[in-house]
């Protein structure tokens, strides 16, 4: 139905807190460019005043042919009166994981982009059928968590800074396509979407061959709803010192069947450990038969150590593989996957603590057992001058925070309560809340 697309325009545009300028990413491909179409035509109205479109197309510079099409595309934004951006990537390309990589780059110029246009979001041309190959890529590597069937949010943050909006997750490809071929409008088709050396364009395939549409999905509200629980959770059972020691109430120390704390408490243990992901299925699976008897004793799963004593539970990075990382002047860097540090006036080297004097002291002082305040201790950042190697920093010479890993590149708009509870937790302020009311960031396919 090609009247669903301009609907669906009109409904991203309502959904907005105040008018705003949208970035939107077009590729030329059907999808982004119908978006551009849709929401041009729906700004034509005086429905809408206040908003105001620009528009960014990343060349990864993969084909022969992408030059030449990010040009047509230019043209074609010109004709609509749009301010438009290429943005190539230049150099080699890694030879393996290149979708992953483009993926990360493209967000990155996109995100530089819309710095330079000032646009309060990012649009792009997700689509039902997108989501629903997420969903099915997703759940065949499921970590035993439940949350693939979540798909795509219809909101994310990307970098802590620029919200990426997707309001087409709802419609079809043909649809689209049906709109923008009412118009006489033509769109490119990327030959990578059909190599079957990448898994999306295999599962593509392999849904179109069943034939079999998706049932109707609530993974995305159920998924919020989880989040929400678990924030709740971890306010209630859950505190975190100085970035290094998460401690947990003995009581709830080992209820990991409820699968709302599970997932709370994994997540606490990436941030904990400087990973982006949470552990497999196996790994979960193992630490939650420790956890589940009540036992005292220590067990490390993704570079944390949970130390089960009848105090409580402790979650801390182990004591392995700490790396050592120079900092020029007034640049910034992230150490272990943990901290983000910025260096003000001077290079800094960061290593982990040789003795751990002062944190230990910290630790100990907010009433931790003295093992894992010494252990602990052992993995905190330690932070000098290049100039004068053996001296501590000053306050002046570094800002130190927490990265929260699994949340600060990419965060879904639908774990944002329990995202803003962990970055609280950790001493760090909330993200930046969406330029559009909960009504987007809780839709789905």
């Amino acid at each position: 139905m090609p009247e669903a697309v301009i609907a669906a325009a009109r409904r991203f545009l309502r959904s907005f807190i105040k008018p705003g300028r949208i970035l939107v990413a077009i590729s030329g491909g059907s999808d982004s460019k119908g978006l551009l179409v849709a929401l041009h035509a729906a700004l034509g109205t005086a429905d809408f005043e206040g908003f105001s479109l620009v528009a960014c197309t990343v060349d990864h510079a993969l084909r022969s042919d992408s030059a030449d099409e990010a040009a047509a595309v230019g043209a074609f934004c010109a004709g609509l009166g749009i301010p438009h951006q290429v943005c190539r990537w230049p150099g080699d390309k890694p030879r393996a994981g290149i979708q992953a990589a483009a993926r990360l780059k493209r967000y990155d110029m996109l995100a530089e982009a819309a710095a330079v246009f000032r646009a309060d979001c990012i649009a792009t041309g997700h689509t039902l059928d997108d989501q629903n190959e997420t969903i099915a890529m997703r759940g065949a590597r499921d970590q035993g968590q439940g949350h693939g069937s979540a798909g795509m949010a219809a909101a994310m943050l990307y970098g802590r800074r620029t919200w990426v909006l997707r309001p087409f997750l709802g419609l079809r490809r043909a649809d689209i396509r049906a709109y923008l071929g009412g118009r006489g409008i033509g769109w490119f088709d990327d030959p990578s979407n059909e190599n079957p050396l990448f898994e999306r364009a295999r599962v593509r395939a392999s849904l179109a061959a069943s034939g079999v549409a998706p049932p109707p999905r609530r993974g995305g509200q159920l998924r919020m709803a989880s989040s929400a629980r678990a924030a709740v959770l971890l306010g209630e059972h859950l505190r975190v010192h100085e970035g290094l020691v998460a401690e947990v109430a003995a009581a709830q120390a080992g209820r990991i069947d409820d699968p709302d704390w599970r997932r709370a408490l994994m997540t606490v243990g990436a941030v904990i450990g400087g990973r982006e992901h949470l552990p497999g299925r196996a790994t979960i699976e193992r630490l939650s038969g420790f956890l589940r008897s009540g036992e005292a004793g220590r067990m490390t799963a993704g570079r944390v150590v949970f130390d089960r004593r009848r105090s409580g539970l402790y979650l801390y990075r182990e004591p392995r593989n700490l790396p050592a990382l120079r900092i020029g002047a007034n640049e910034s860097g992230t150490w272990d996957g943990r901290f983000n540090i910025t260096s003000v006036g001077t290079a800094l080297t960061i290593c982990a603590e040789a003795e751990g004097g002062v944190w230990r002291q910290r630790l100990f002082a907010a009433g931790l057992p003295e093992g894992v305040a010494k252990r602990a201790s052992l993995v905190a950042p330690r932070v000098a001058p290049e100039d004068v190697g053996s001296l501590g920093s000053t306050a002046a010479e570094a800002k130190v925070e927490c990265r929260i890993g699994p949340y600060d590149t990419f965060l879904p708009g639908f774990d944002r309560i329990m995202a803003d509870t962990i970055g609280l937790l950790f001493g760090r302020d909330r993200y930046p809340a969406p330029p559009v009311d909960d009504g987007l960031t809780e839709m789905e396919g």
